[in-house]
């Protein structure tokens, strides 16, 4: 199984890259992991709902039948690190696709995205910009791994 995090546009800010860049390359060594920045140029200065349309049209042209999507959003499940952590593990035991974690663009998603996915996780009953949210997610998904492997970075 290989983990994809689907982000709407790129990141702009060089120490949320730097930030990306250090928890990618340490998941690396417990998962296949790819981020995966796509550009909508379609929903650019465009209204609310034809954007959402454009970025989900973007994104479920990136999907394989057999993956498993979870949106990251504010009104999904949420958890705490250690619980996240034994959701991932489920997740390893029983699906056989890839399992890709989509966060939106500011507007959030639309309703074709949100019935192909299977599960919506929020971050925080707090809300986050969809940039912020990238560097967040990246190192809860590596604090999960630590958390599965018994390492000290996670201290409970």
């Amino acid at each position: 199984m290989k983990i994809k995090f689907i982000q709407l546009y790129r990141t702009e800010d060089s120490w949320l890259k730097t930030g990306l860049k250090l928890y990618s390359e340490r998941l690396v060594r417990y998962i296949s992991f790819e981020n995966l920045e796509l550009e909508v140029p379609a929903a650019k200065g465009k209204g609310r709902e034809q954007a959402q349309l454009a970025e989900a049209e973007r994104v479920l042209g990136q999907l394989k039948p057999s993956d498993y999507v979870v949106l990251l959003d504010e009104n999904g499940k949420s958890f705490s690190s250690e619980e996240f952590a034994v959701w991932m593990n489920k997740k390893f035991i029983g699906i056989t696709g890839d399992l890709i974690f989509v966060v939106g663009g500011a507007y959030g998603f639309h309703e074709t995205l949100r019935q192909r996915s299977k599960e919506s996780i929020s971050l925080s009953s707090m809300t986050f910009t969809h940039q912020m949210v990238r560097l967040i997610f990246v190192e809860q998904l590596y604090r999960a791994m630590t958390i599965l492997r018994n390492e000290p970075y996670h201290h409970s």
